[in-house]
């Protein structure tokens, strides 16, 4: 994983001694709150209903055990003992005092880690594929390139004075597993017909108030101008942007209004100016970053068999075990979903159990899951029995990875002064409904989002199944949607009819569930079934 350098150092030591100015004087009264927020933003601080909340960033979701252990302190030292995992591969702490967040940045530039553009106007943390480095499907790893994008967007003014928010995914694979499509501006690294390794680019992805798919814009960009590229994208945002209208500033709106080929067409005019600069990320500075993501020692002649007479073992590794590059290895993923709990926190005893075992087992490495899950990417597959009794002693090790419980919810009204209902109970119920695995199981893949109001930070609208929060007259209103999708075969989810209270939308999705097995035909998923089906196919099941 990327080191900082001197420079990243000392830029972000800087920005937290700033940012401990700015925050005395807020506490003495010389900054008004107004005045303080956009400073406060752009360090990852928001005001949430009972205090403030920080977004710490995690770069592509990749991490490693000193880094845990850092989280983990600060999580029994400024909050109550937990941290949850977001959505956008960050972590976040919802009861910060406002006089810690000095200390804490303080404490996260000891380890290499920071808050900054979490939020605001800005270019949000760059996403990747969380198995990165590992997949046995992936043509290269792309975190260098999500590397260089972060580095070169981070504190340039031109990327942190944005009309809004901007959000960046990299993936390397065919299978999606990052939902480039819901971007505002993605890459795939690919090969052209002559072996070439370039981008397949796609711009105007977004969910919130106004959901839209982004289009692909491009079928191969060469890498050397990937920068220069990015700029003309944002240039011609930033040209047309109605900085005048807060429902009208994400770029997603201005792909769909130009349409698909005139924002090409003009990124591609604008691209044009850039040409005779040649390449903007030279092949010696793309290496220099890339020699931070040089494989791990991984051991020769590691056997592929494992016994499997455990029944909960073997249910685990089926589960929760992917293909790794590297033979004699296997992908882990560590499930923050059990059943009753809240999707994506951990306490501070199991960051630093997952740290203690990213040590033990994967090369001191974790990643972060945009479904709020976890992950040890490099686990040879003979120590995949003591792996999983240690997370089964922690309450690590539920076999659910993509079934009807590993569901994605925000923090919802719970915490958060935009929501409109409660998320977290919701998945709780939901998750309780469905506790016996063996039910999971023949149901089949099934992935849940919850969202607690239209920021759909629950990314409700890539939800095979989603769930949205309203207000209907002061009371908790919840509307259930089907056929969303954040794979490769992208789609967004429509609401089925009139909406329902907490525990009417609990039933209204198990009777869903319960059509979906009655109606499938061999081999289908929810999302194939209901695609067969169509909407029509599943209504008279829920408004029984």
């Amino acid at each position: 994983m990327y080191k900082y350098d001197q420079y990243d150092q000392a830029m972000v030591d800087a920005r937290v001694e700033e940012f401990r100015d700015q925050t005395r004087r807020r506490i003495e009264g010389h900054l008004t709150d107004d005045q303080f927020k956009p400073l406060r933003l752009k360090n990852g601080l928001y005001l949430q209903l009972h205090a403030y909340m920080l977004r710490v960033s995690i770069p592509y979701g990749t991490f490693d055990s000193r880094q845990m252990r850092k989280l983990a302190h600060i999580a029994r030292t400024y909050d109550r003992g937990y941290g949850h995992f977001t959505t956008r591969q960050n972590i976040q702490y919802n009861w910060i005092k406002l006089q810690d967040a000095p200390d804490i940045l303080g404490e996260l530039a000891t380890v290499e880690m920071h808050a900054i553009q979490t939020s605001g106007e800005s270019v949000r943390n760059v996403s990747a594929d969380q198995y990165a480095g590992a997949a046995a499907d992936e043509i290269m790893d792309p975190r260098p390139w999500a590397e260089a994008i972060r580095q070169i967007t981070n504190f340039m003014p031109e990327f942190s004075y944005l009309p809004r928010k901007f959000k960046i995914a990299v993936i390397a694979s065919p299978v999606d597993r990052a939902a480039l499509r819901w971007h505002d501006f993605a890459l795939r690294i690919v090969r052209n017909d002559a072996g070439e390794i370039g981008f397949e680019v796609y711009a105007g992805g977004g969910m919130g108030r106004t959901p839209f798919i982004a289009h692909k814009i491009r079928d191969f960009l060469p890498t050397g101008q990937v920068f220069s590229y990015l700029q003309a994208v944002l240039r011609v945002w930033n040209r047309h942007a109605r900085r005048d209208n807060i429902h009208k500033q994400r770029m997603k709106i201005l792909v769909h209004e130009l349409g698909q080929e005139e924002f090409a067409r003009q990124v591609e005019e604008a691209f044009e100016h850039f040409l005779p600069l040649g390449q903007d990320i030279p092949p010696a500075e793309y290496d220099r970053i890339a020699a931070y993501f040089t494989p791990p020692p991984f051991l020769d002649g590691l056997s592929e068999e494992i016994d499997l007479s455990d029944p909960a073992f073997a249910a685990w590794v089926r589960r929760q075990t992917v293909a790794h590059k590297a033979p004699g290895y296997a992908i882990a993923n560590i499930s923050l979903k059990p059943v009753g709990g809240i999707p994506g926190d951990i306490s501070a005893d199991q960051m630093d159990l997952v740290a203690d075992l990213a040590d033990r087992f994967s090369f001191g490495e974790i990643r972060a899951t945009h479904a709020q899950n976890l992950v040890l990417p490099h686990v040879a597959r003979q120590d995949l029995h003591t792996l999983w009794q240690e997370l089964r002693a922690a309450g690590l090790a539920d076999a659910n990875l993509d079934l009807v419980t590993d569901i994605i919810a925000c923090p919802g009204l719970d915490y958060c002064t935009l929501a409109n209902a409660r998320s977290i109970p919701v998945a709780q119920r939901i998750a309780e409904r469905f506790a016996d695995l063996e039910r999971q199981e023949d149901i089949g893949e099934l992935k849940i989002k919850i969202s607690g109001c239209i920021n759909a930070c629950g990314h409700h609208h890539a939800g095979n199944i989603g769930i949205l929060g309203v207000d209907r007259k002061g009371t908790e209103n919840y509307q259930l949607l089907l056929g969303g999708s954040g794979d490769e075969e992208t789609s967004q989810a429509k609401i089925t009819g009139p909406g329902f209270d907490e525990e009417g939308v609990v039933d209204a999705l198990e009777r869903a569930v319960e059509h979906y097995r009655a109606v499938r035909e061999p081999g289908e998923r929810f999302i194939d079934t209901y695609r067969r089906l169509g909407m029509d196919g599943f209504k008279e099941a829920i408004y029984v």
